[in-house]
């Protein structure tokens, strides 16, 4: 909540237009622990999502299983990789720069096949960062986790994209379409110098909520899916049973699992006792 004690105007109109119908001025760790457990205010949910500093992240570990959550999302987290020498060196510096402004902890690495590109980044950034208005922010985060690679060729930077699992991924390629295919783990990845960032964050759809430290090696973005369940529904004709009975009972009696092969038995003694009538 801001200083009013509400959310922002442009969270309660964003809630407007969506129909919800209950909206909580809440938010830490103890937001968590009362949408898990419930308050007298607060009806207890069945699961929760989205992003949050460490203390969130640490307060959804600790109620997983109590209610569902989406995953644990950590600080925010760019790679810039890049092949062309015809990219601007101030694209990179921006790119880099709009997730260092984000948190002390926040990640901006930028994989580059020129060593040239790689000082003259350098260079700017030194120059720029004493001038913009969270320059703490974004120089911890410079210093925490942040680096400037030069790979040896493009093998390489696919390695380190793979291996890092980046949060948001910019592909500056010469064919960044064609490269996509090369592409294993990456929460959000930006094709081309004219889909930076920002465009992703604030217009062009995908879910803001994306996984970060490396989990991008087995977890997805948050969406649809993540609010969806699924039940297996299983039904046997006499005949089937009948067909698939006896290999069913093998399965239980090697696993020592008597009754379960008795539950099938019954049936089948059932079937030709019927049979004989």
């Amino acid at each position: 909540p801001g200083p009013s004690g509400l959310p922002h105007q442009l969270v309660m109109a964003s809630a407007a237009l969506m129909g919800l119908e209950e909206l909580y001025s809440v938010g830490g760790a103890q937001s968590i622990g009362a949408l898990a457990y419930g308050t007298e205010s607060i009806q207890q949910v069945v699961k929760i999502t989205g992003p949050g500093n460490a203390y969130v992240a640490e307060a959804k570990r600790q109620v997983f299983g109590t209610v569902g959550i989406d995953s644990f999302a950590g600080p925010s987290e760019i790679m810039v990789v890049c092949d062309r020498d015809d990219i601007p060196v101030e694209y990179l510096v921006r790119d880099m720069l709009s997730q260092a402004e984000h948190d002390p902890d926040a990640g901006a690495v930028l994989v580059t096949t020129s060593a040239k590109q790689a000082k003259d980044v350098s260079k700017r950034l030194k120059k720029l960062v004493p001038t913009l208005p969270r320059r703490e922010i974004i120089e911890a985060s410079f210093a925490n986790r942040s680096a400037i690679i030069v790979a040896e060729d493009l093998e390489e930077i696919f390695e380190v994209i793979n291996e890092l699992a980046p949060e948001h991924l910019e592909v500056l390629t010469k064919q960044p379409f064609e490269d996509l295919h090369r592409i294993r783990n990456a929460g959000a990845i930006f094709l081309g110098p004219n889909s930076p960032e920002p465009v992703g964050d604030y217009f062009a759809g995908p879910n803001h909520t994306l996984p970060t430290s490396g989990s991008a090696k087995f977890s997805s973005p948050l969406g649809v899916q993540d609010f969806v369940k699924t039940s297996s529904v299983i039904s046997y004709s006499p005949e089937r049973l009948v067909r698939q009975g006896e290999q069913i009972i093998r399965f239980a009696e090697e696993e020592q699992l008597f009754a379960h092969a008795e539950a099938i038995k019954v049936r089948l003694k059932n079937q030709q006792a019927a049979k004989k009538l």
